[in-house]
């Protein structure tokens, strides 16, 4: 009778307490922003006064939300480099994809408000054609968009990653792989044949779910959107590299062949963390679109997918929160030097990298950690 309330004894003394999600400091951080990004930021856009210097402009609000499109795709980034040591040089394909559904969708619901006031896109006109291609069907459906932003990307990245693991391609090699993948993709979207405009691709969006995109209140709609997503996302990977999961993906990380002697496989963790990464950089494509208001193949250029990774190295891998401070400092770095000083652009982002990997390989947030250990050393030794 005394050996049930023994092992659960045992068991709670022997057994490690699974993580928490977050500390307290954390969780008020959390909801700080989540607050600020959907109330905040609102509020000083569309109740305060233009003239006021609290007033956000509509341009700084869109500038935001590319940006925290941007950042989930670091965090993807991060999730599979930073926490399972893969480099992926070619998730800018994920994020077009999701994009061009998104894109698509979008174009049908111009509707007869084209140049050419007919029911098909006005490129489709231009060239002739006289009905919509076969993968175009369902895109008037915004369900059907939905399921075709999860569906398609995650069903690409599956495929490519089940056979790329399970030949265990795997470091320069892989990274090689994902990046000519990426540049096929983007020759094949540059055809006018395939249906995807060519080289111009998609733009001049009226509408979506009948609503007109170039409302105040559609655009901060689409930016709140934006926000819950990134914190939910960023919350999940959280979660997921906090289990018995995750710390299987740093294992794999660090050494993988010892945790094949351990007796588990690594590539249903490989290939579910891969299709993971690529569906949330889908749907920062699909987020992406509606609020630029275009998308075209140089999304899938190899470059593009270069940047994803420098955002992940210049804030720190492994780290989750690096990423995403990564790609609001390159891209707002960015944003201020393409006005300022456009030809100087290339040569910084070049020289961050370099920097960044000489003397800085844990990002901003490990210098950041290195500033706080050491003053709380010193606190200490005083």
């Amino acid at each position: 009778m005394q050996t049930q309330p023994l092992t659960s004894s045992l068991k709670k003394n022997l057994l490690p307490e699974p993580p928490k999600l977050m500390s307290r400091t954390g969780w008020s951080t959390f909801l700080a922003f989540t607050i600020v990004l959907t109330a905040v930021v609102p509020f000083l856009n569309i109740w305060v006064d233009s003239a006021s210097f609290l007033h956000i402009s509509d341009f700084y609000v869109a500038l935001i939300g590319k940006i925290m499109c941007y950042a989930i795709c670091a965090l993807a980034m991060d999730l599979i480099w930073g926490y399972t040591g893969i480099l992926s040089l070619g998730h800018g394909l994920f994020f077009a994809l999701g994009g061009y559904a998104m894109g698509m969708y979008l174009m049908r619901q111009i509707g007869l408000d084209g140049n050419y006031k007919s029911a098909l896109p006005d490129f489709m006109v231009f060239l002739d054609w006289k009905t919509l291609p076969w993968h175009w069907v369902l895109s008037d459906s915004f369900f059907a968009t939905l399921c075709t932003i999860i569906i398609a990307p995650a069903l690409v990245a599956f495929v490519f990653g089940f056979f790329a693991f399970r030949s265990r391609i795997k470091g320069v090699y892989f990274s090689i792989i994902t990046q000519a993948l990426t540049f096929a993709t983007m020759l094949l979207f540059f055809r006018n044949e395939t249906g995807f405009g060519g080289n111009n691709g998609f733009t001049d969006f009226k509408r979506i779910l009948d609503i007109p995109l170039a409302t105040q209140s559609t655009r901060m709609v689409l930016f709140v959107a934006t926000a819950l997503t990134l914190l939910g996302f960023y919350l999940l990977s959280k979660f997921l590299v906090q289990s018995k999961f995750g710390r299987l993906l740093q294992a794999i990380r660090d050494a993988e062949s010892r945790v094949m002697f351990c007796g588990y496989s690594p590539v249903p963790y490989k290939l579910a963390i891969w299709t993971l990464s690529a569906l949330m950089c889908a749907i920062a494509g699909a987020l992406y679109v509606p609020q630029v208001g275009i998308i075209n193949p140089s999304e899938m250029s190899p470059a593009n997918s270069i940047e994803i990774a420098i955002w992940a190295a210049v804030g720190g891998r492994g780290t989750l929160i690096g990423p995403i401070l990564g790609a609001f400092i390159v891209n707002g770095a960015k944003s201020w030097l393409t006005m300022t000083a456009p030809e100087f652009w290339l040569y910084f982002l070049g020289a961050l990298f370099i920097s960044v990997t000489l003397f800085l390989p844990n990002g901003v947030v490990g210098l950041l950690q290195k500033i706080f250990k050491h003053k709380k050393n010193q606190g200490g030794a005083v």
